[in-house]
């Protein structure tokens, strides 16, 4: 039977990426820690990694296993947490990097929990570009930040977890003609103007989702701001491909955005959390992820 150990053990190979790195973290033999993961793939009936010269890779399942593993361990701790200790003993400061797009979605509800329960810890919060939050993580400068985990560049140095999938969906103004078909393609859709995001590194996205067709798109305009976007649709302008984490049915103007789940697309934007790969780390950022983990998980105002 699967043992907390066990669960234990696999984040431990997951967050160093070796077997000896994390004997030396959970402070157990190579091999009896190399054998508590055969026993839990056993378990499980999965491969959860993929053993190579230079470490351990974790596979298509190991990912989705990371996930459940870490709402486990979290669930243990704060039942824990509540029957041993009251939080008004934890203090300290909490150094967060988020970029733009992250931080009008995700960052205030996050902290807002956070300091509910932990009022005594006092938060610093950067905001600035994926590549100037990634170099502030690998130097130390931050403990974690909340960010797009889907364009990583220093995903080597970094661990990292998937809070929640933000799938893609198109934007269109009311009683637009393709309201009335029940399913859209990304040929139909690329047939319209389309009003393209350019901030975090939006744009590269989208064009990523694009070039998986043979159309080209006439793009009528580009916006760093979601707002514009959001009234550029409901304007008539054009249409737009953009992440459901960001749709609601008003523009600022109070006019109204539809959204259609586009048939075949399949990629999401992944949303979560990141901080550096070995060296000392601030415990402050365990309690940010176990607030996370229960608070980020919400459902989206659109059908997944």
């Amino acid at each position: 039977m699967m043992s907390l150990r066990q669960i234990r053990y696999f984040i431990a190979i997951a967050e160093t990426g070796s077997v000896s790195a994390a004997a030396s973290t959970v402070f157990i033999s190579q091999s009896t820690l190399t054998m508590a993961l055969r026993q839990l793939e056993d378990e499980l009936g999965v491969e959860l990694f993929v053993r190579h010269a230079k470490g351990m890779e974790l596979t298509h399942s190991g990912h989705q296993f990371l996930r459940q593993a870490h709402l486990i361990m979290s669930a243990v701790d704060n039942a824990k947490r509540s029957l041993q200790q009251s939080t008004d003993d934890i203090v300290g400061e909490l150094n967060i990097g988020v970029t733009s797009l992250v931080a009008g979605y995700y960052l205030a509800d996050l902290l807002s929990r956070f300091q509910r329960i932990y009022h005594k810890v006092k938060i610093r919060v950067v905001e600035d570009e994926r590549e100037y939050i990634e170099h502030l993580l690998v130097s130390g400068e931050l403990d974690v930040a909340v960010l797009m985990l889907s364009n990583l560049e220093h995903r080597s140095a970094l661990n990292t977890e998937v809070l929640t999938y933000s799938r893609y969906h198109i934007w269109l103004p009311p009683e637009h003609q393709l309201l009335e078909e029940e399913s859209l393609s990304m040929d139909l859709i690329l047939k319209e103007p389309q009003i393209l995001l350019s901030t975090d590194g939006m744009e590269q996205r989208i064009r990523d989702i694009w070039q998986d067709t043979c159309a080209m798109p006439d793009i009528a305009m580009k916006s760093n701001s979601v707002e514009a976007v959001r009234s550029l649709v409901s304007a008539g302008m054009g249409v737009a491909v953009m992440p459901d984490m960001t749709y609601r049915p008003w523009s600022v103007e109070g006019d109204r955005v539809e959204a259609k789940r586009i048939l075949d697309v399949s990629k999401t934007l992944d949303i979560g959390l990141a901080w550096r790969r070995g060296g000392i780390r601030n415990l402050l950022v365990d309690h940010l992820l176990e607030v996370a983990r229960e608070s980020m998980s919400k459902p989206s105002l659109l059908n997944q």
